[in-house]
């Protein structure tokens, strides 16, 4: 089993880490999106990333596919089997995708539009939906014990990526989620190992 990724990218670290975390053999293999390479545009017409590539060629791909193609292929390692909780779990999935979805959105409308194009009241109107998500999350942590699922793995990887782009601009008045990822390290020692970097 193969996952194309980009080192920045934190969906990309979201699913490594679960395939980690569930034991699964899996190679970790950094795609170049915007250079098309056959492999992945092969295996996903969108040319996004991550794909997962199963060992039959099976492609499967958005970071919320393979989060639910990790938890059957492990056995169900990944979500709660109760049905209340494991809402619970991907609700908090949706919640961090989400938040990470207006983070990018910011970061490429500043990286891929003339500066003088660069709308702000877009960017205003993202960050006020980061701010009210991460006020909630910072109130509202998840309990985190040596069963991870897959919202706390989404969790990880938002604050990995709001670390590597946002420094400074998040962390003041929430302590809690500010703190967070160094619990989350007690469980998942290799965290540093999978959070995005540059």
């Amino acid at each position: 089993m193969k996952i194309l990724y980009s080192p920045a990218s934190p969906y990309s670290a979201k699913a490594r880490m679960a395939a980690h975390y569930c034991g699964l053999d899996c190679e970790s293999a950094i795609a170049d999106t915007n250079a098309d390479p056959q492999e992945l545009i092969g295996n996903n017409p969108l040319g996004k990333i991550p794909t997962l590539i199963d060992d039959d060629g099976t492609a499967v791909y958005d970071s919320r596919a393979i989060m639910q193609f990790l938890d059957r292929k492990s056995g169900k390692k990944l979500y709660p089997r109760n049905a209340d909780k494991r809402t619970e779990a991907e609700v908090l999935e949706a919640l961090c995708d989400g938040i990470t979805d207006c983070l990018l959105a910011m970061v490429y409308e500043v990286r891929f539009r003339p500066e003088e194009k660069v709308y702000q009241p877009w960017l205003d109107r993202q960050w006020s939906k980061i701010e009210r998500s991460l006020d909630y999350l910072n109130d509202n942590l998840p309990r985190t014990t040596k069963k991870l699922h897959g919202g706390h793995f989404a969790l990880a990887a938002l604050l990995g990526y709001l670390a590597l782009r946002f420094e400074g601009r998040w962390e003041r008045g929430r302590p809690k989620l500010k703190n967070w990822p160094g619990k989350f390290e007690k469980f998942f020692p290799d965290y540093n190992q999978f959070k995005s970097q540059s």
